[in-house]
């Protein structure tokens, strides 16, 4: 008897994703969707599905490198605050939507023609996007124009613009910031480890960090040893910090409670894309 051959096709999934990481996705889009239909990220985390904090990690992510806020939370209420999708998080979704079809009429015209490539071709073209989709551990992850290059005698500081209020500041090598092509107004992203953030409640202590954002506690995941702690800016921007139970029982960490997130510009690395 003979068999058949087995007809195939292309179905993608469209990815909106820097060198360092995932952006947009359909799980995220799903989740963001999610969000707009309940009002709620448990109930959105829930009809993904997503763990509860694996969601506020992709919103906090996607509100730290977005032109604009996506996700807005709120407080208090009748059932104690909720979630809300902005304006431009509906267009961006819209917008995702719409790529992710024509993406698809692109594959469905591509494997009409896979007869007609060498497999070796195929080979390579996997094999590129394998290498294009590096992450990275860093949990902090900030994009902004550089703002000032400050030249010293072996080292340059760079300042970002975060945001109307907020700039960061990071020490790299001369050499790096020639790599790296770094020049004023050009867009360039930031990673600082969790780990290298730490947290202070008391406005009068000053301290040599460069780096001092000032915002609200949204967030305590609480671990057997440390906690993870989501400072959100005024922004709508967020910093990610790991400290020990005790320190956060010393500081008296709540979720409301105002906190300044420190960092040296030394803990800041950069990247640019071209």
């Amino acid at each position: 008897m003979t068999k058949r051959p087995i007809q195939h096709k292309l179905v993608g999934k469209l990815s909106v994703d820097t060198q360092f990481g995932a952006f947009l996705g359909d799980t995220r889009i799903r989740l963001l969707e999610a969000i707009d239909r309940y009002g709620s990220i448990t109930q959105a985390a829930k009809a993904v599905p997503l763990s509860y904090k694996a969601a506020w990690d992709a919103v906090d992510a996607m509100n730290n490198v977005a032109e604009e806020t996506l996700v807005e939370r709120s407080t208090g209420g009748l059932h104690g605050g909720g979630t809300r999708l902005t304006a431009y998080g509906r267009r961006l979704i819209a917008m995702y939507r719409a790529l992710e079809q024509e993406s698809q009429l692109v594959l469905e015209r591509l494997a009409a023609r896979l007869g007609d490539v060498d497999a070796a071709d195929i080979h390579q073209f996997q094999s590129l996007l394998h290498r294009m989709s590096m992450r990275c551990s860093a949990r902090n992850q900030f994009v902004g124009p550089v703002t000032a290059l400050r030249e010293g005698a072996v080292n340059y500081e760079v300042s970002l613009r975060l945001d109307a209020e907020h700039e960061l500041s990071a020490i790299i090598t001369k050499e790096s910031a020639t790599n790296l092509g770094l020049a004023i107004g050009r867009e360039t992203h930031a990673f600082v480890k969790a780990s290298a953030v730490i947290l202070m409640t008391d406005q009068q202590i000053r301290i040599s960090a460069r780096n001092q954002l000032w915002g609200e506690i949204s967030r305590i995941d609480e671990g057997a040893v440390n906690n993870e702690v989501t400072i959100t800016l005024a922004g709508g921007r967020t910093v990610t910090s790991i400290v020990t139970q005790e320190s956060a029982h010393q500081l008296e960490l709540a979720v409301g409670k105002r906190v300044c997130a420190l960092f040296k510009a030394s803990s800041v690395i950069l990247a640019t894309f071209e």
